[in-house]
């Protein structure tokens, strides 16, 4: 394990996604034009009638995936969260229909259907980036 401990929140924004649009897009084009390096996504809730994520399903090496699709299909937002690092967001999800829950990592495609709302955190005294290890998985550093 690893720890990086240093920094303070700066500045916390709350988006609102009105119906139609797409989640992981407008979060990343909010990243970009407001030019956050490093945050954490504290909260997501909402509504979706499309969305698109992906899930391990192998324990071994190189991880296996399976990407889940839904259309046209009414979806509750429970949590989404995740961390920012060096302006590209890495965000898991769970959601709900009226019968089961679902969770995994949030890919583009994701469309609002009646609303949506994220909260980010900025944070000071990081340098978050990404490198994959030997094993080919992403894992964050810290570059102070």
């Amino acid at each position: 394990m690893q720890t990086f401990t240093d920094g303070t929140f700066t500045k916390v924004h709350v988006l609102r996604l009105d119906r139609g649009d797409y989640l992981l897009e407008s979060i990343e084009n909010f990243v970009k034009s407001n030019n956050i390096r490093n945050a954490v996504v504290l909260s997501g809730i909402g509504t979706l009638d499309y969305c698109v994520l992906h899930m391990v399903m192998t324990t071994g090496l190189p991880p296996v995936n399976h990407c889940e699709k839904w259309e046209d299909k009414p979806l509750e937002i429970t949590s989404i969260d995740g961390i920012i690092a060096d302006g590209s967001p890495h965000l898991h999800i769970t959601l709900s229909d009226h019968k089961c829950a679902y969770a995994g990592h949030l890919e583009h495609g994701c469309r609002i259907l009646y609303l949506g709302e994220i909260v980010i955190a900025e944070m000071d005294g990081f340098n978050f980036h990404r490198v994959r290890n030997k094993d080919g998985i992403l894992e964050l550093t810290n570059k102070n």
